[in-house]
Order: C-alpha cells, then sequence, then structure tokens
C-alpha cells in the first residue's frame, strides 16, 4: 500500500527465559540510511537486501560483512522486494513511480531496466518466483482487479499475467516485507488488507479462491501483511501498522484450505512479515520486535524487541536473516 513506509514504537511482553535463551536475533548490522523491505537469502552465505534510497546489500559469508551499493540513475528508487539467485544475478522491484523491474547479472555493479511503467496508478508490493525463469510481481489493483506481471526467461521481459484476480473496493496488498505475494506449496497466495484482510489463491486453473482472515480491516493500515505455508498448516500475519502495539488478532492460522484460526496468545503486536522455518516452527517480525511459534501458530513468543520489517530463511540451506530501517539487519539464532 501506496501509504507504508516508516513505524516506530516498541512492544514488551514477557515470554520465558528458556525461550529467550534458546531463540534470538543478533543484529549484524546497523546505522545505513536506508530502510531494507525486500530480502532474498539464497543459501548459508549469499543473501541480498534491497531498500530506499536505491540502496542493495550482498552478503557472501552469511551476513559477516555486506557490500553496499546505490544502483546508480536509480538513487531516489524504493526497491521493495529482490529476487536473488546466485551472489551475481538479482532482480529489483520498486514501489512508487515510476514502476520499474531492474535486472543484474554481475554482482549489482551494473542494472538493466527490464519493465518501466510511468503511469502513476502502477504501485508495485512484491515479487517471487517459483522457478528461476518464471516469477511474478503483484500490484495494487486497477479497474477493480490486482496488477500482476509475470516473466517466463529469468526477468528478461514481463507481461501481464492473463488471469489477475478480482479485488474488493479498498481493498489493496502491503509493500511491507515482499511477503504479501508468495508462490510456494504449488500454488500462488496473494495477502491482502485495507477494506478486507483475505487470502487469495490460485491453484494455476482459471480461477482464485477468496478467503476471509480474521485479522484487523477496514482501515487502510489495516490486514493480512504476510502469508507462508508450513509443512501442513500456513500462517498470515498483520495488524494495525498505525496501532502496532495492538496484540490482539495479529495471527492466524489456515488449519484447511477454508479454515482460519486466530492463535490462542499471538505475536507481541503488529507483524509485516512471517517466515516458515522447519516442522511446526515460524519465524515472524515487525516494527514491535520478532516472535517465534513451534506450535504452527497456536502461541507466540517474543524473541527480540528490534524492529524489522522482514525475514527470511534460505532457499537452499538454513541461514535466516532480518532487515529493517536504518540499515539494520539481522540474524536468527534457533
Amino acid at each position: 500500500m501506496k501509504k507504508l513506509f516508516y513505524y516506530t514504537g516498541l512492544f514488551l511482553l514477557c515470554v520465558t527465559p528458556s525461550l529467550l535463551k534458546a531463540q534470538h536475533v543478533e543484529t549484524l548490522q546497523q546505522g545505513k540510511p536506508a530502510s531494507f523491505r525486500g530480502l532474498s537469502v539464497v543459501d548459508d552465505n549469499i543473501a541480498w537486501a534491497s531498500g530506499s534510497r536505491g540502496t542493495i546489500a550482498v552478503t557472501a559469508d552469511g551476513g559477516k560483512t555486506w557490500d553496499w551499493k546505490q544502483v546508480k540513475g536509480f538513487e531516489k528508487s524504493d526497491f521493495r522486494d529482490i529476487e536473488a539467485f546466485s551472489g551475481k544475478e538479482a532482480i529489483i522491484m520498486s514501489s512508487g513511480t515510476p514502476a520499474l523491474i531492474l535486472k543484474t547479472t554481475d554482482g549489482g555493479n551494473n542494472w538493466q531496466v527490464k519493465y518501466e511503467n510511468t503511469d502513476t496508478a502502477y504501485f508495485f508490493d512484491a515479487m517471487d518466483f517459483d522457478r528461476p525463469k518464471h516469477g511474478l510481481v503483484l500490484g495494487d489493483p486497477i479497474g477493480g482487479k490486482f496488477v500482476m506481471m509475470e516473466t517466463n526467461d529469468g526477468g528478461e521481459n514481463w507481461h501481464p499475467f492473463k488471469n489477475p484476480p478480482n479485488a474488493l473496493p479498498g481493498e489493496a496488498a502491503f509493500a511491507a516485507s515482499g511477503t504479501c505475494l508468495r508462490i510456494s506449496c504449488g500454488l500462488t497466495y496473494i495477502t491482502t488488507g485495507g477494506s478486507a484482510a483475505r487470502l487469495l489463491a490460485y491453484h494455476g486453473k482459471k480461477s482464485w479462491d477468496y478467503q476471509n482472515a480474521p485479522l484487523p480491516h477496514s482501515k487502510p493500515s489495516q490486514g493480512g501483511f504476510s502469508f507462508v505455508c508450513g509443512s501442513d498448516k500456513g500462517i498470515m500475519v498483520g495488524g494495525d501498522y498505525a496501532k502496532d502495539k495492538r496484540t490482539d488478532s495479529v495471527s492466524a492460522t489456515l488449519l484447511t484450505s477454508s479454515i482460519f484460526t486466530l492463535s490462542e496468545k499471538g505475536p507481541a503486536g503488529f507483524q509485516s512479515c512471517v517466515e516458515y522455518i522447519s516442522g511446526n516452527t515460524f519465524l515472524s517480525t515487525g516494527t514491535p520486535g520478532s516472535n517465534i511459534t513451534t506450535d504452527s501458530g497456536k502461541t507466540w513468543g517474543k524473541i527480540d524487541d528490534v524492529s524489522y520489517n522482514v525475514c527470511r530463511k534460505a532457499k537452499h540451506g538454513s541461514l535466516v536473516l532480518l532487515a529493517g530501517d536504518k540499515g539494520h539487519i539481522g540474524i536468527f539464532k534457533p
């Protein structure tokens, strides 16, 4: 959503000492003049982050050191999502005008514009790939339908998705962590907010499934922000970023394809991203801090107070990183 930029505030919640000791987040980087919302962890060594002021960062040693760069000619762009395939190849997506998709094949030294749209109605929210050649970009609705762009050649060319889902009046998606769009578990998922909090699921057929979620909605700052599926259940997180200390109705677990249930004990405030770790364990994060569940979202415990926007696990490995405002980058220690 266009109004989603910065948040403030911390919310403290007591959790057991054993949980805090066993699982925590360590700060790796901070103090840079950029807000990160895009994060792509390739393996246990390589990861990329993207954000405001045309900034990207690349690590080749699991986050210990980072190479910081500004994309030349795009110093004012806000790259809200990134998809990396190696230490050399990555694709970034900007939110705002113009709507942009850029690609690098030399580690971020040079970027090529692969898509550009100067229409102010276009606002990209997230990007995801299920295969190196196939990916999607999600944008806020235009004319009652979500904007979706598709590539079948690794991001070299982009075309409108043939069957985008319908949107309710006032419904949109949040460009908060690049995870309101997910292609996983054989499906394409869109998490929505605003006038509705819904999970939209595409099975590769002609129609979409539309499932209401029991998260706050009706205001531009409310709704679902992120969804991820695990081994047998999925979890949606969100809330109200304008009132990020609000702890009720922040997380819901998808028990079946059509039934959500709220957490008995939810995360400590608004959460902008959730990531599947393993088994019944999920990690979530937001401006009030990061939280962990080991029972598929039934109960959560707070493990860190630092504000982050996004948490992602390695596509090939176990490394889990977090990124946020003021150049904050952290690592999850299970």
